[in-house]
């Protein structure tokens, strides 16, 4: 199993940016999708997830800002992250498990892939 995040970048705060997550290896449609982030001398916190039936969760301080997606055509995850502010600057990685989001947010369940992640700044 493969993955990759990408879509990182640098914004103003208030910016949007739209992360990619390419999962290949195995067929999504009935895995999990997280996104965590981790920021420099931060522990790693799960961020967004979308699990098989569409349901999501979230992380209390990106409700309402950040929205998860998924195409299982497509074998693709995806983040919106609307509103950025300079606290959302980290590595973002995503990752693919058979588990429920509330277990994967809060790394009760621990992925066994992260991938590489992708940089997200944001900063005036």
């Amino acid at each position: 199993v493969q993955l990759q995040a990408s879509g990182g970048g640098s914004v103003q705060p208030g910016g949007s940016l739209r992360l990619s997550c390419e999962v290949s290896g195995l067929s999504l449609r009935y895995y999990a999708i997280a996104w965590y982030r981790q920021a420099p001398g931060k522990e790693r916190e799960g961020v967004a997830c979308i699990n098989g039936a569409g349901a999501t969760d979230y992380e209390d301080s990106v409700k309402g800002r950040f929205a998860v997606a998924r195409d299982n055509a497509k074998n693709m995850g995806y983040l919106q992250m609307n509103h950025l502010k300079p606290e959302d600057t980290a590595v973002y990685l995503c990752a693919a498990e058979l588990a429920q989001c509330d277990h994967l947010l809060a790394l009760w369940v621990r992925p066994g892939n992260w991938g590489q992640g992708t940089l997200v700044t944001v900063s005036s």
